[in-house]
């Protein structure tokens, strides 16, 4: 069977492609620069150039795939806005994959979506959802809350540096998941051939305070915190989308307001026996950098020995 993966230099796209492979399917990627996706056809992919913001680039990418995962997301550093990415490109995707006639397309969205229209880039999210429906594709839409590896500059490397932790005020708890357990659980809904909507979350949830106590348990440092009030968030989001070149930033800040009561998910996560917890990502995390602390402070001082004395 052969994958289209779009987004495949992305947190979660890497850890699509590399299990992909794993499981013995033949993955091509989407992107934009052959350049920079290269250690992906060290993997073994086949690169394809296409751009979503040049619908004409994408028909040739879909020859011969049976399966589209659409793991493409903007950036906050990209020079486009949300609506060329994740409205129009994803648009043309779509069209480009009705006509290649692919068995499921695989589609990334937010829980808590569906009542969050308010949001921009939520909103655009649901806006795909719908034209999926109306689409006649196969489709799964994978709902989810965000990965372990997005708390790293977050929290752990702020209390690790003793930078402030900057955190919003009444944060619900989110049910956080590793990428490489979120793409096992992706790649085997791949083969679908009807239309799905699950979950794409972890078992347990935490709130950020959570978070910053475990990392200061872990580091052995205390944090500096600092709450963000809610009023001062909606006045920042203001002034942000008052600039082009931040209209992405400002976008994301709006996550904060999108509520999930996360009593009422049920969580397909559940087909795996194990799933790796955050305390044990945290753990290794801190424990590989610590120890790279600990070798270069040594190394410095055995430097610092072998300086002549003036």
């Amino acid at each position: 069977m052969r994958l289209l993966v779009v987004g495949g230099t992305g947190t979660l796209g890497r850890q699509i492609v590399k299990e992909g492979l794993a499981k013995g399917f033949q993955i091509r990627c989407l992107v934009r620069n052959l350049r920079r996706s290269s250690f992906l056809k060290e993997w073994g992919a086949e690169l394809v150039y296409g751009d979503l913001s040049i619908p004409e680039t994408i028909p040739a990418t879909l020859k011969g795939i049976n399966v589209v995962i659409d793991a493409a997301t903007l950036r906050p550093t990209d020079d486009y806005n949300a609506d060329i990415i994740d409205w129009k490109g994803k648009i043309a995707l779509i069209e480009a994959a009705k006509i290649a006639k692919v068995k499921n397309f695989v589609f990334f969205s937010f829980l808590g979506s569906d009542q969050s229209t308010s949001l921009p880039l939520v909103d655009l999210k649901l806006r795909i959802q719908k034209y999926l429906k109306k689409s006649g594709l196969n489709h799964t839409i994978f709902k989810c809350t965000g990965f372990f590896q997005g708390l790293i500059n977050q929290y752990a490397i702020p209390i690790l540096e003793s930078q402030t932790v900057w955190l919003l005020g009444n944060n619900p708890p989110s049910l956080y998941l590793d990428t490489q357990d979120a793409a096992k659980i992706v790649v085997s809904y791949v083969t679908n051939d009807f239309t799905s909507q699950t979950a794409l979350i972890g078992k347990k949830s935490w709130t950020p305070e959570q978070i910053v106590q475990f990392c200061e348990r872990l580091s052995g440092k205390e944090s500096k915190k600092s709450y963000i009030p809610p009023l001062l968030l909606g006045s920042l989001k203001e002034i942000l989308r008052f600039f082009e070149f931040s209209w992405n930033i400002a976008d994301r800040l709006q996550f904060s307001e999108i509520k999930i009561n996360s009593n009422l998910v049920i969580s397909k996560t559940e087909k795996l026996d194990e799933l790796l917890t955050l305390e044990q990502y945290l753990q290794e995390y801190y424990s590989r950098i610590l120890k790279k602390l600990k070798e270069n402070n040594y190394q410095q001082i055995q430097q610092d020995k072998d300086l002549p004395f003036v």
